[in-house]
């Protein structure tokens, strides 16, 4: 009796890995149309079948939906995991939260590919990174929350956050505001990047120039918001509004500024993105851009849903538009443009 051809011989006659042979058969994004039909040839060739028996093997359900995210530390990560787990549950399905720790060291591609899922919500994905493209070749369905990639592999939901950025902008400008500090956010994640193209075209259009010296990176935190905002602050001419990537760096500059006996909003204008629920706290009262979390949770499900009943659909973008909620952080720059002298810091 004849050996039974397998993926794994279509792969060395087509000269590809066998995760290859799986994308191009099933018309997966990420495989070029050149490879694509070489191996449909080598299929061919070898009269090779796919396996039904492996096909529901692998389609066996668990009722089971893992989260990436990152540590629960940073406030805004629960604010969307808890809408997700909701969503999911009255779907019938499981919720596990798998850390991907933001100090370089990510989740593990089998944690994630060893069968104990149905399907993946990734939450803090970089615009680079290679995981999207593992799950697709591992055959796992998966979808972005939150975060999008420079090359679409899968199916995402994010904040319009160009949108957001261009209301601050029109904010700032109707305020007077022209010396605009900037606390971007990592340029390696797509909040980050878009949030910061978007303010600086935004501000362009009103004839304001993002200058160099009032602009800083910094991680999500409020440290590195304080840091970074102590830079800005002890300037000789330090900016008389500050923008920040989120509400963790919006509150790290809350506390550099009252750390330098700068009054928020009579000598400084600070506005976060994302309106955490600490940023509508009466001791806070932060100016910020609203981003609906129910909304991102229960489109980010549903694109899920789909996936897992239609793996072979072409990837889908959804945005949700964000808005702007003024609080008691902003104020119309003062007449001579200026910061007051700090007070001594410690």
């Amino acid at each position: 009796m004849p050996r039974k051809v397998t993926s794994f011989d279509v792969a060395r006659l087509a000269g590809v890995s066998q995760p290859t042979v799986s994308r191009a058969l099933r018309n997966l994004p990420g495989t070029s149309p050149g490879t694509r039909e070489r191996v449909l040839e080598a299929a061919r060739e070898l009269a090779y079948v796919t396996s039904d028996r492996g096909r529901s093997l692998s389609m066996r359900s668990t009722q089971r939906i893992a989260i990436v995210s990152e540590e629960l530390t940073n406030p805004y990560y629960p604010e969307l995991v808890e809408p997700l787990r909701r969503e999911l549950a009255h779907r019938g399905y499981r919720t596990v939260l798998v850390a991907d720790h933001a100090d370089g060291n990510p989740v593990g591609l089998d944690a994630l590919t060893d069968g104990s899922y149905d399907g993946v919500i990734l939450t803090t994905t970089r615009r680079r990174s290679p995981l999207p493209r593992d799950l697709t070749e591992r055959g796992v369905p998966h979808v972005l929350a939150n975060r999008l990639l420079d090359q679409p592999e899968a199916s995402c939901c994010g904040i319009d956050n160009a949108a957001g950025a261009r209301q601050v902008s029109d904010l700032l400008a109707a305020l007077g505001h022209e010396r605009i500090g900037v606390i971007q956010g990592p340029v390696d994640t797509s909040t980050g990047k878009e949030r910061a193209e978007g303010l600086a075209a935004g501000l362009r259009g009103r004839g304001i120039g993002v200058r160099r010296e009032l602009t800083r990176q910094a991680p999500y935190t409020h440290d590195a918001g304080r840091a970074a905002a102590h830079e800005l602050l002890r300037l000789g001419r330090p900016p008389t509004a500050i923008v920040c990537g989120n509400d963790v760096v919006a509150l790290g500059v809350l506390s550099a500024a009252r750390e330098r006996g700068i009054s928020v909003p009579v000598d400084l204008t600070v506005i976060g993105f994302d309106d955490i629920p600490m940023a509508g706290w009466p001791l806070v009262a932060l100016t910020t851009v609203h981003c609906d979390l129910q909304a991102l949770a229960r489109m980010t499900v549903e694109l899920l849903m789909d996936r897992l009943e239609n793996p072979d659909r072409a990837p889908v973008e959804r945005r949700i538009r964000p808005s702007l909620v003024l609080r008691g952080t902003h104020a119309a720059v003062r007449g001579d443009g200026r910061v007051p002298p700090p007070a001594a810091v410690s």
